[in-house]
């Protein structure tokens, strides 16, 4: 019989990680049937989507509110399919909230469950760890520091990489990415990323403009690339751009053809990595998006500002007013230690933006240590991701001879 493995993404993000599964999976398990819910990324590796991941894809507790029957219909759906017909195992990519409660009943039923990318428990909302022990048969986390906190608890867990460490070269080509995005070879550039979500470039990009327009003062020549996720979002920056008018401003939103040699980086490239690329220093927030700045070896500057609603549900949800740890950004996470500065909430101002931005722009000795260290940070990270999801998948499932 085929191994079947049941997989659930819920985010873009998930929907890449868990297409390299699928992809290892059926290097070691020829014939492998992958089913469930997830994006396009998976079903182009041969996955059988039962629901199409957009479905769980939700932009803040208001968001989740308002669609909470439909994802409970899901719910309902992929978890009768499932204890009516097992598959050899479950694995849940990311998606905490829908894929632990999931889990919790998979493996009451005698499923064997995997859960990939360890929630952020080091950060917020340590009891989690109880549902985890109760519902995960054997976590698998993206850093190095988090296996002795499963350990710890009693909880079978391995290190895998994170993905984006092969898909990023270890030595960028600046100069290269320039050419493709036809930017001055010369030029003094600041990447912006201020979020993928539209509440994020509400907060963020009108302070990250006016830093801007404050560092221009101080070069005139400067030049700032800002790349979109998609046009809607190019739409709302724009927005704030005709409120905050920045020369010099170069707005990407669409990449450029793939360059020679990024096939074995993972292939086509999102605009934002062409950007980062070809940046001297960045400025951005909080998010995945710091990590692959971090993988790009550029000094930058990390912000985040939420509504003040939205702090008080955090705070409520999590039982906290702060993380557990002093660290926002995950290149700091991971070095533990603020290796670049990370301005939030009120500290967030355009005046601080710009004199953090002007230092990792023209600073080059500073420059030089960041890179070492998140070059060193890269090489921890460059796991064979793929091979090692693979390999626990088989072992939970009973495939390994």
């Amino acid at each position: 019989m085929p191994l079947r493995v049941g997989l659930v993404a819920g985010e873009p993000s998930g929907d890449l990680l868990a297409s390299r599964v699928i992809s290892g999976l059926q290097q070691a398990a020829p014939g492998a049937v992958c089913e469930g819910i997830g994006g396009p990324a998976m079903q182009a590796a041969g996955f059988d989507a039962w629901h199409p991941m957009h479905a769980l894809t939700v932009f803040g507790y208001v968001d989740a509110f308002k669609r909470l029957p439909g994802l409970l219909r899901i719910y309902g759906d992929v978890r009768r399919r499932w204890e009516s017909s097992p598959p050899d195992v479950f694995v849940g990519v990311d998606a905490p909230d829908f894929n632990l409660r999931l889990e919790e009943r998979l493996k009451a039923a005698g499923i064997p469950t995997i859960h990939f990318v360890g929630p952020s428990i080091w950060a917020w909302r340590y009891e989690r760890i109880e549902r985890i022990r109760r519902a995960v048969s054997h976590m698998l986390v993206l850093f190095p520091f988090e296996v002795e906190i499963y350990r710890k608890e009693g909880i079978p867990v391995t290190c895998v990489g994170h993905p984006l460490a092969a898909n990023i070269p270890m030595r960028p080509d600046r100069l290269a990415a320039r050419a493709r995005l036809g930017l001055d070879p010369d030029a003094r550039i600041l990447a912006i990323l201020p979020g993928s979500r539209s509440s994020e470039i509400r907060q963020l990009a009108p302070r990250f403009l006016e830093a801007a327009r404050i560092l221009l003062r101080r070069d005139p020549a400067l030049r700032f690339v800002v790349p979109m996720v998609n046009a809607e979002r190019r739409r709302e920056f724009e927005a704030c751009l005709r409120e905050v008018p920045l020369p010099n401003c170069h707005i990407i939103d669409r990449a450029p053809e793939p360059a020679e040699g990024q096939a074995e980086h993972g292939g086509a490239w999102p605009a934002a990595w062409h950007v980062m690329e070809a940046s001297d220093a960045v400025l951005v927030a909080s998010g995945t998006a710091t990590l692959e700045a971090a993988l790009f070896k550029r000094p930058m500057v990390i912000s985040y500002v939420l509504t003040p609603l939205m702090r008080r549900i955090m705070e409520w949800k999590s039982g906290q007013s702060r993380p557990y740890v002093p660290w926002v950004g995950l290149p700091n996470v991971l070095a533990h230690d603020f290796v670049v500065p990370e301005l939030l909430q009120d500290d967030a101002t355009p005046a601080a933006l710009a004199e953090a931005s002007w230092r990792a722009l023209t600073d080059a000795q500073y420059a030089a240590s960041v890179e070492q260290t998140f070059t060193d940070m890269h090489r921890s990270l460059a796991l064979d991701t793929a091979q090692l999801v693979a390999q626990a998948i088989l072992t939970e499932a009973g495939r390994v001879p």
